[in-house]
């Protein structure tokens, strides 16, 4: 029903001598691929110019170069009305920054710019084979290497020689437990324990149970707002450290858990907060990294022995489990490879008309 709707749509367009408008464009025209892992929205920008003062930066660098010039296109694309509340994206990088690798991302969210993000990893890898980013993809599996803020990470993309497919899986950067039975005074809702943990970026864990909540039932605008006050406290009384960068070093989020910790063939649920009180809908794949090395770490389960997560969002799962061990720093870390699902959704051409009020978007809460 759909490809006849839009067959007749583009007959109706054509006898009648006509384009869509808009017919000239006074701003920039943004291009995108549209894509979920999970139900997690991935909004991939497959070419951003970013000017003459950005080459030869390195990702991060170009990364505080887009905060700090370009960060109206994120706007335009991550806000109403062309985006929401929930919406995140990803920049392809060429070229130098992503020396090494087949290409380098930058990630977006509503609030700014994340370090790590696997739901979007998962995505591009598919996008870099069906797009031809893959110099010579093989059958039947293609290892894809990307370039994140974060470090390399490397995902193997099922390839039958015409397209990708699912599920794909990654391997992270080394993921370690940066603080373990950290007591935390959440004003309003009395002292809690929480687990800090890295999977690209950092986290705070901890039940809901701890919020007298209950991750699988409760209301998710009261997860929101338990998970975000433990965020705020943590970042008052804890400082992360990162081994290679303090631009990696800031908490992102707060996940909360339903407790099963130990090890199981039955999933484990959580939700993930982060940024400005935003809800990943995938069980978040840098969230997957650092809870499985928290786990690693207390001896709860071992190398290659898989779990299954669960998003108390969309019910959607990923998996995970510790590969093999690394040093980082001065942190005994694993790498993790998480796996799961992710699907085109469609593309986008989006445009800017100057006189337009709200042509970089807005945020709405």
């Amino acid at each position: 029903m759909m490809a006849a709707a839009a067959a007749e749509a583009g007959e109706v367009e054509a006898s009648a001598g006509r384009q869509l408008p808009p017919h000239a464009a006074a701003g920039p025209v943004l291009r995108t691929v549209e894509m979920h892992t999970g139900g997690e929205p991935l909004r991939i920008v497959p070419q951003l110019e970013a000017g003459a003062a950005a080459a030869g930066l390195s990702l991060l660098a170009l990364r505080r170069h887009m905060a700090a010039s370009l960060d109206h296109l994120r706007r335009a694309l991550m806000h109403e009305p062309r985006g929401h509340g929930g919406m995140y994206g990803a920049v392809v990088v060429r070229g130098e920054a992503a020396a090494g690798a087949d290409l380098a991302a930058l990630f977006l969210h509503g609030a700014g710019y994340s370090a790590m993000c696997g739901h979007a990893v998962l995505a591009l890898g598919r996008f870099a084979l069906d797009y031809g980013l893959v110099a010579a993809p093989r059958r039947p599996e293609t290892a894809v290497r990307l370039r994140c803020p974060c470090g390399p990470v490397t995902a193997f993309v099922p390839w039958d020689g015409r397209r990708s497919g699912n599920p794909v899986r990654f391997h992270s950067v080394p993921a370690f437990a940066a603080a373990t039975d950290l007591a935390i005074d959440v004003p309003g809702r009395g002292k809690v324990v929480v687990d800090i943990g890295y999977g690209g970026t950092f986290y705070a864990f901890l039940s809901a149970e701890q919020l007298g909540l209950d991750v699988c039932s409760s209301k998710t605008r009261d997860l929101v707002d338990a998970a975000s006050a433990v965020t705020e406290a943590v970042k008052k009384q804890f400082k992360p450290h990162h081994p290679e960068s303090e631009d990696l070093a800031f908490l992102y989020g707060t996940i909360l858990t339903d407790g099963k910790d130990a090890f199981s063939e039955e999933p484990t649920t959580n939700i993930c907060v982060f940024a400005d009180e935003q809800v990943d809908r995938s069980p978040t794949g840098s969230g997957v990294t650092a809870r499985i090395a928290l786990q690693y770490h207390k001896g709860l389960i071992q190398l290659n022995q898989t779990r299954t997560f669960r998003s108390s969002t969309t019910g959607s799962l990923f998996t995970g489990k510790a590969v093999k061990e690394a040093r980082f720093g001065d942190y005994d870390a694993v790498v993790v490879e998480v796996s799961g699902e992710a699907f085109y959704t469609g593309t986008a051409t989006f445009t800017v008309e100057e006189e337009d009020q709200l042509k970089y978007g807005f945020f709405f809460k």
